[in-house]
């Protein structure tokens, strides 16, 4: 049996350097599968499947937000939230240029950038997430206290 190589990425370093329990799954990745497609793959409900997305305000600031991969977003609360006008997901060539992260491989660990990032609070009820390791076809296995401890998010109720 060939060990498979796991790619390094900044996620990993990230998570190694805060001394973060995790466990690694890979899966061949498919463009544009998404979380349907990872969840399947690993034989795993779609709800624990963590999306990381990228969104921008009307001032082109950037934000991080995380959601259960079989939920949107609703840009109008999380707007109203954060106090600001709209919310829109970022351009892949621009959500790329605030993570260092190709879309399909965005992890919240590591950015290139020190972005806000804002949780969904039903994400802690989960007894185990699978987020994004950041490598397209990789998820990190964790406890979803491990990733607040890590990432310090704001705590939202934006999903729909």
């Amino acid at each position: 049996m060939v060990k498979e190589k796991i790619p390094s990425s900044p996620a990993l370093l990230a998570l190694k350097a805060q001394a973060a329990v995790f466990t690694l799954h890979s899966y061949k990745y498919e463009e544009k599968g998404g979380t349907k497609v990872s969840a399947r793959k690993l034989g795993i409900d779609e709800h624990c499947v963590v999306k990381t997305l990228i969104m921008e305000d009307e001032n082109a600031q950037p934000l991080i937000i995380l959601m259960h991969g079989d939920k949107e977003v609703s840009t109008k609360s999380l707007a109203r939230f954060i106090g600001a006008k709209t919310i829109a997901p970022c351009h892949p060539d621009t959500a790329q240029k605030h993570t260092g992260y190709k879309v399909g491989g965005t992890s919240p660990f590591g950015a290139r950038k020190t972005l806000p990032v804002y949780m969904e609070k039903t994400i802690l009820d989960l007894p185990v997430m699978y987020i994004n390791a950041g490598s397209r076809g990789l998820l990190a296995q964790m406890a979803p206290a491990e990733a607040v401890r890590i990432l310090n998010p704001v705590m939202v109720n934006v999903s729909i």
